[in-house]
């Protein structure tokens, strides 16, 4: 739902300038550095770039769902780690809060995480519960009036840097189902709380990614989101099943600037006389990679609308989640092949660290193999 066409345009407008302008040309100055210069993430929090997600109320922008997607396609044309700064903010980092948060918590927390002054992240994963979520090992066991919470969590984006967590325990450990997992809110500072060094990975150099540790970590009940013990599994899924739609539209973005990119390359680089854009094998990947693109983008725009319109989207957000994650790592390898030679050598492209930068967007928040599980339970149910 876009709500003023008019304001909506001169916002994307907005936003398609600062990608061209100052994200892209420091994007090799991020990869060679391992972080965004600072004065570029005070620029993003002046922008308001933290609080896209976020209700107005709290200090956010309050976009609707399909205004966030198309906000993330546009963001998302320039290097990965700048989406990835502001992407917990704007999405699982701040949507558990939103979703099930008790007024106090939303009133003290949320204008923090709109602002940018904190870094929110989702600590659900752990070594032994990724897909398999509900074999959480991490425990939170009251104690009076608290939770002392010990366990680890492992991948979460942001967790070096975060000044705020969404904790995921198992609050009774009697109970091994989704029903025995709570959600806390834990703030950096706390004690028996620590995070380890950041990850060396394949890609996305200068997103923070590292484990959380919790040690006898103790947390008012206060801290539970929501007030209501049990409810942390449903309140993760809430908050994942609008990040879905979210990261789609965030894997969309950078297939288009791959695109563009192997379209400019393929115009310019001259074999046999003529430019490769004249052959029809180049022809035919250019296509696929357009159709591929224009179908994720029109299926994130419609899971969008109809989450803006209250309905159940469990099913589409995990389509499009598995779509667009699948459609970006065909576009990267496409991009790759029109480049030849050039597309594997970092001296002489971009599009060898776009191939290894998207390779994880198959991975985190679902893998493609279990979305396929989840569309097809989903889809068996529906024909009962």
């Amino acid at each position: 739902m876009i709500r003023d066409t008019e304001k909506f345009n001169s916002f994307i407008a907005d936003v398609r300038t600062w990608v061209r302008e100052v994200a892209m040309p420091n994007e090799n100055l991020v990869e060679e550095n391992a972080e965004i210069p600072e004065d570029i993430v005070a620029d993003m929090r002046e922008r308001g770039f933290y609080g896209w997600s976020i209700p107005e109320q709290y200090g956010g922008t309050g976009l609707t769902t399909e205004e966030l997607a198309m906000a993330a396609m546009e963001l998302s044309q320039c290097s990965v780690v700048f989406r990835a700064r502001v992407g917990t903010n704007t999405g699982i980092g701040s949507e558990a809060l939103i979703a099930d948060g008790t007024e106090e918590q939303k009133n003290l927390y949320l204008p923090k995480l709109a602002s940018g002054d904190v870094t929110g992240c989702f600590a659900f994963t752990e070594p032994e519960a990724g897909s398999d979520a509900i074999a959480m090992r991490t425990t939170a066991i009251r104690e009076g009036s608290s939770y002392i919470l010990n366990g680890t969590k492992c991948f979460i984006t942001n967790a070096p840097i975060a000044g705020f967590f969404t904790v995921f325990a198992r609050t009774d450990v009697n109970d091994p189902t989704y029903r025995g997992i709570t959600a806390f809110i834990i703030e950096r500072d706390t004690p028996g709380l620590s995070v380890g060094k950041p990850y060396k990975m394949m890609g996305q150099s200068g997103s923070p990614v590292s484990e959380v540790y919790l040690n006898d970590c103790r947390v008012h009940r206060d801290n539970i989101v929501g007030g209501v013990e049990g409810m942390g599994f449903k309140t993760g899924m809430k908050a994942l099943n609008k990040q879905r739609i979210h990261l789609s539209a965030l894997c969309t973005g950078p297939a288009i600037r791959m695109l563009s990119e192997a379209v400019g390359h393929a115009k310019e680089r001259v074999q046999f006389g003529r430019p490769i854009a004249d052959f029809q094998l180049v022809k035919a990947l250019i296509a696929d990679c357009q159709a591929d693109i224009h179908a994720a983008r029109a299926l994130i725009l419609e899971t969008a609308r109809k989450r803006d319109n209250n309905e159940n989207i469990r099913m589409e957000a995990s389509i499009c989640k598995y779509v667009a994650s699948e459609m970006c790592g065909r576009v990267a390898d496409r991009a790759v092949q029109i480049f030849g030679g050039s597309g594997y050598v970092a001296d002489y492209s971009r599009i060898e660290r776009w191939y290894r930068d998207v390779r994880l967007f198959r991975l985190y928040e679902g893998t493609s193999q279990i979305h396929q599980l989840n569309i097809a339970r989903h889809t068996l149910e529906e024909k009962k």
